[in-house]
């Protein structure tokens, strides 16, 4: 009798605990207001680890931000992991838990993890830097910084200081970096042509260094839609855009590292456009731009992105994707991302 007693104890102990973990995870889930879908979602994804991707592909990219953040405390709730580190550990071809676990995470979080990425190679992928720093908001650009110091125990300002070899556009990314541009700024037609007037004034003379600073401070101080102007002045003024007065210079890497600028500053979808293209073509040697571009713009302009597409090649993006990519899964992911429509 005593032996049996014994046998009990044990369950009849831990009963207490079992109770008490299921009544925490009865209460996450009340207060998530769960949706059931998104529900059934989350345990489709678990059972489909170690199988073919195409299932976390049809799952996850029709999603939104709000339902994919309420996906990753489902999940995390239910099983006790992080989905987006999961998705990181799964055993499907490289290209697509890379796509996927950048789609999961939250806008900042992405941006950051895009900036190791970008700092991590072996030659510096300035354009990837330059795509954050000028298409955020300065309070987007303060999240990104915190989840990057988090993410990697240090500053993203100092990891471009300490770029090494050092090189010439670290100075743009700087200041890039360390301004706050308020992009919902007034802007103001004045400064905008007395800016343009001093940017001439640094590039006039082709044989000529170009004033650096100048163009820093201006970067540094001046809102995205006070620079757009700017650049519209210029051109307006001088009856050319100022990326066409630094090709026409003896360029070096300051210099196409600001046409670049320009170029995100003054129309993006074009600017992306051509970088998606590239990168379908393999003329860069960028290969993460198309994943980058997709999952960072798919719910911002990437409607827009496809219309210059279509416009400047004759080919629909999708179309192309289909035509370049031959890792199915991949291809059906960046397809499903190119068919959304901006929330």
């Amino acid at each position: 009798m005593v032996h049996i007693r014994n046998q009990l104890t044990f369950p009849l102990l831990l009963f207490p605990i079992y109770a008490t973990q299921c009544l925490s995870f009865a209460i996450q889930l009340r207060n998530m207001s769960i949706n059931t879908d998104l529900e059934k979602d989350c345990i489709e994804i678990h059972d489909s680890w170690d199988r073919r991707s195409n299932n976390l592909v049809r799952v996850l990219a029709t999603r939104n931000l709000m339902e994919r953040q309420q996906m990753r405390k489902i999940y995390k709730a239910i099983y006790g992991e992080e989905l987006v580190e999961r998705l990181g550990t799964t055993n499907v071809k490289e290209l697509v838990p890379q796509a996927l676990s950048l789609w999961m995470l939250d806008p900042h979080e992405r941006d950051a993890v895009l900036a190791r990425e970008a700092l991590e190679q072996g030659d510096t992928n300035y354009k990837a830097l330059i795509e954050i720093f000028v298409g955020r908001k300065s309070s987007q650009i303060f999240l990104i910084k915190q989840s990057y110091q988090a993410r990697y125990q240090n500053k993203l300002e100092q990891d471009i200081i300490n770029i090494d070899p050092p090189h010439s556009y670290q100075k743009i990314l700087v200041a890039l970096a360390a301004s706050h541009k308020a992009h919902n700024a007034d802007v103001s037609q004045h400064i905008a042509k007395c800016d343009a007037r001093r940017l001439y004034e640094t590039v006039k003379d082709s044989l000529a260094a170009i004033e650096e600073e100048a163009v820093l401070e201006m970067l540094t101080k001046r809102s995205i839609p006070q620079l757009k102007l700017t650049f519209s002045c210029y051109q307006h003024i001088f009856g050319h855009n100022f990326t066409k007065a630094l090709k026409l210079r003896n360029c070096g890497e300051f210099e196409n590292v600001l046409r670049t600028i320009v170029k995100c500053i003054c129309n993006p979808p074009k600017y992306y456009a051509k970088v998606v293209y590239k990168s379908i073509k393999g003329e860069e040697n960028d290969n993460g731009a198309l994943r980058r571009v997709l999952v960072s713009r798919a719910e911002v302009d990437l409607d827009e992105i496809q219309r210059a597409f279509k416009g400047k090649y004759g080919i629909q993006l999708r179309g192309a994707i289909h035509e370049s990519i031959f890792c199915e899964d991949y291809r059906d992911f960046l397809v499903a991302l190119a068919i959304k429509t901006t929330y």
